[in-house]
């Protein structure tokens, strides 16, 4: 656990946010009493695969491609 008062926070914000995603417990203090502690608001998903979706569309109407008729005049 790290800890800093907070005139040492706002030199230091972009390290202390750092460590605070990597997982490190940040606190932040006024006058060396906690009164906060930062963490990231969710942990990082999954990496995203290419293809994980194939076989699950059903059905795709014939016209999908076609432009709507009261959009014509846009196109």
């Amino acid at each position: 656990m790290s800890q800093f008062n907070i005139a040492e926070a706002k030199t230091h914000f972009s390290e202390i946010v750092q460590k605070a995603m990597l997982g490190e417990e940040v606190v932040i203090a006024k006058d060396n009493k906690p009164i906060l502690k930062l963490v990231p608001l969710s942990k990082p998903g999954k990496n995203r695969k290419p293809g994980s979706a194939k076989g699950q569309i059903l059905h795709i109407a014939d016209d999908f491609n076609d432009t709507p008729d009261h959009f014509k005049d846009y196109v």
